[in-house]
């Protein structure tokens, strides 16, 4: 009730403020000859409604000052009106006009701009509740998923007792399945705090070469079992060349192992997997290729390849999360390099290339 009386008072003391501005103008106009133009200080009336009550009142009181400033002429009409005098009340009423209209349209940017104010604070409060989620994620799947890692290693290392050898072909399936549910989820948070934080990334001079090998060497066994083949190509080159960049070996790796175990899911039994290594360009840039034999591209997913979440309807997606390939073009854009996917007549190519170590 309080609140109420008080908002009540403060819309009588603005009415009563505009109010008493208004016969003050009217006063003065109307007890001296035309001569003398006052419907200058209607302008305060006017700026006064607009804070106060709006555009719709604005107009209206801008409308009473321009008839109010005009009929000062016909309450004198017994005076001589010389053209000075006329020109004033003409230009005072146009002064008026223009007054009102700013101040409509000031108070329509000061909407906007706290519209904009608001989106920004909500804006804030998202990156919060990502933040948020993206430590609840770290706690209620990671922690689980590596404790279960480590129970089933357990039982393969026979700490409770014996297993038979089916019992150790399960377990290691569960493992694998483990391992690739805990890769997503360390993707997933990746891919959050590198949209909010930016990728900070560990710099040094590295032989893409002999990183590109240390991969390839980890996914054997994946190809192995896949039945699929590794082969090297270096390009112009007839012999092994070193490929110097200045990079993060780890977030390099991450990259590789992505487009490699894709180039493998894709791939048909006895297919192989050629990886070239070149440079190109006048800079000499480090260019590296993944080409496998598998399904293409359709052309409409090009544009959309390396966006976060998009999956297609081809076959080729269909094995996919679609963080993979966002993670990728994050790290790689990152170091200040390029990504691309492109077909070739038998399957698809993915490459990337990065600066050049300036040593």
């Amino acid at each position: 009730m309080n609140k109420t009386f008080a908002s009540l008072r403060l819309c009588e003391k603005k009415n009563l403020l505009i109010i008493f501005l208004f016969i003050i103008v009217i006063t003065l106009e109307f007890t001296t000859s035309p001569a003398y133009v006052f419907g200058y200080l209607y302008t305060g009336g006017i700026l006064l409604v607009n804070v106060f009550y709006g555009g719709k009142a604005t107009l209206i009181a801008t409308i009473i000052s321009v008839f109010l400033t005009l009929l000062n002429l016909y309450v004198h009409i017994g005076t001589v009106i010389e053209l000075p005098t006329l020109a004033n009340r003409l230009i005072t009423t146009l002064s008026l006009i223009v007054t009102g209209w700013l101040s409509n349209r000031n108070r329509i940017y000061q909407q906007k701009i706290v519209e904009q104010q608001t989106k920004l604070q909500s804006q804030e409060e998202l990156v919060g509740l990502r933040q948020d989620f993206a430590s609840t994620l770290t706690h209620d799947l990671r922690t689980p998923l590596l404790g279960a890692i480590e129970t089933i290693k357990a039982f393969q290392n026979k700490q409770f007792g014996e297993i038979t050898t089916i019992q150790e072909k399960v377990l290691a399936t569960m493992i694998r399945s483990h391992q690739s549910s805990l890769q997503l989820v360390d993707t997933l948070l990746d891919v959050y705090r590198n949209d909010l934080e930016g990728l900070n990334l560990r710099l040094s001079p590295l032989d893409l070469t002999v990183l590109v090998e240390e991969v390839a060497n980890s996914l054997t066994s994946l190809a192995s079992a896949n039945q699929v083949y590794l082969t090297f190509n270096y390009g112009d080159s007839d012999f092994r060349q070193s490929l110097w960049v200045n990079g993060d070996a780890f977030q390099l790796k991450r990259v590789l192992t992505n487009l490699l175990i894709n180039a493998v899911n894709h791939s048909r039994r006895g297919d192989r997997i050629e990886i070239i290594l070149s440079s190109q360009g006048n800079g000499l840039k480090p260019l590296v290729k993944i080409l496998d034999y598998g399904s293409g591209i359709k052309p409409e997913d090009f544009p959309f390849l390396f966006d976060r979440f998009y999956q297609s309807n081809s076959d080729r997606q269909a094995k996919g999360t679609g963080l993979g390939l966002y993670l990728c073009r994050q790290i790689i854009e990152a170091h200040g390099g390029k990504i691309w996917a492109e077909n070739h007549s038998q399957g698809a190519i993915f490459s990337f290339s990065l600066p050049v170590y300036q040593g």
